[in-house]
């Protein structure tokens, strides 16, 4: 079973056990593929302390690039900052897009790992495309660039930001690879600035007695700009980091998944709804301010969902077109085939003049849709 696999050298690396290696691939929990033109260990659950998402390359070298953690939420402000944080906190502009982790290989390729821990060739590209990453990687080779991909030409999270244009990438963190410590957010930010990438935006570092308040603020002005939220991080890093999404963004994410309710999971939605009645209440929101707020929260659920109903009664499928930037058709269907690979229903529905049109199918809401309305039971 797997005996291709070096056990000893990735126990050396990673402290697990070969034994616990082997159970997880048996449960798969571990799966063995090829990422990168090298073959590698893709962890889909988290074991012992490594993330879900890490890939272990066992090429000529065997190399660990960690998944990146899961980043807990606050519903409040005012006493989880207090009881999380020490002395002070930075707060950072949450961005949405996709998460990617970038990172140079033994081999000397340069790799765009979406979260799962897959290497995406349309992401790898327009990275390498977006920013200069040679000087850094030669100089820290041991480093794992973190970032967030943005813009309306986003394949998989599209949202327009001005400052950005069509596609750009904003780093969060620099994790090194094998421990998946974070550099301390100044150290970061200089470092960063010293090879000219680009950090997402940090609106400051406050005392933690002060930061419930100046978030709320932020938000407040992040959700009237229709952007997404914070990240809350110990300035050292020794903590982990905390998020907070401002309610245009939650409205927002309710009405992509409502256009196709039947393909997203009943907690997406709670969650969701959850933190808009907890905002409501931390924020103090006048009488008009949280009706605003209640019909924003409405629209976002009966809109888009009735809009998909009409649409499959008159005949048609639950699909979303995005439209991508491309070098040519190959590039084209080599990222369909990426989507294929993960489980995506895709195909290209149309390419002309370095434009792709990547069209996804959501079949479950098809066919409930369907089968409700040709009178089957709920």
């Amino acid at each position: 079973m797997n005996t291709d696999i070096p056990f000893h050298e990735v126990t050396e690396k990673t402290g697990i056990p070969s034994t616990r290696l082997k159970d997880g691939l048996e449960r798969g929990a571990i799966r063995v593929t090829e990422e990168g033109g090298v073959n590698a260990l893709i962890f889909k659950k988290s074991l012992m302390d490594l993330e879900a998402g890490t890939v272990i390359y066992t090429g000529d070298e065997v190399e660990v690039i960690r998944g990146f953690p899961k980043i807990r939420r606050t519903l409040l402000l005012s006493p989880t900052l207090m009881e999380h944080f020490r002395d002070s906190v930075a707060v950072e502009e949450k961005m949405n897009g996709y998460n990617v982790r970038i990172t140079r290989l033994s081999s000397g390729d340069t790799v765009a790992l979406t979260r799962g821990g897959h290497v995406c060739p349309f992401t790898t590209r327009k990275a390498l495309e977006l920013m200069d990453l040679d000087g850094f990687f030669s100089d820290h080779a041991d480093l794992v660039v973190c970032g967030e991909m943005v813009g309306r030409d986003n394949p998989y999270v599209s949202q327009d930001y001005p400052e950005v244009g069509p596609l750009g990438f904003r780093v969060f963190d620099l994790r090194e690879k094998n421990t998946n410590r974070p550099l301390p957010i100044q150290e970061k930010r200089d470092l960063l600035e010293s090879y000219g990438l680009p950090p997402v935006r940090l609106f400051g570092i406050y005392p933690v007695e002060d930061a419930a308040k100046e978030v709320a603020d932020i938000i407040r002005t992040l959700g009237r700009e229709g952007r997404e939220g914070v990240v809350m991080k110990d300035p050292s890093m020794d903590l982990p980091p905390l998020k907070y999404t401002s309610s245009q963004a939650h409205a927002r994410e309710l009405a992509y998944a409502f256009s196709y309710p039947f393909d997203f999971g009943r907690p997406f939605f709670f969650s969701r709804v959850i933190r808009e009645g907890f905002q409501a209440y931390e924020l103090d929101e006048s009488d008009e301010e949280t009706l605003e707020r209640a019909h924003r929260l409405g629209e976002a659920i009966i809109y888009p969902m009735l809009e998909r109903i009409k649409a499959i009664a008159d005949g048609e499928v639950a699909y979303e077109d995005t439209v991508i930037d491309v070098e040519d058709r190959e590039t084209a269907e080599e990222f369909i085939r990426h989507l294929v690979h993960l489980g995506v229903s895709a195909t290209l529905a149309d390419y002309r003049d370095g434009k792709a049109t990547v069209r996804r199918f959501y079949q479950a809401t098809t066919d409930r849709i369907n089968n409700y309305l040709e009178g089957g039971l709920y």
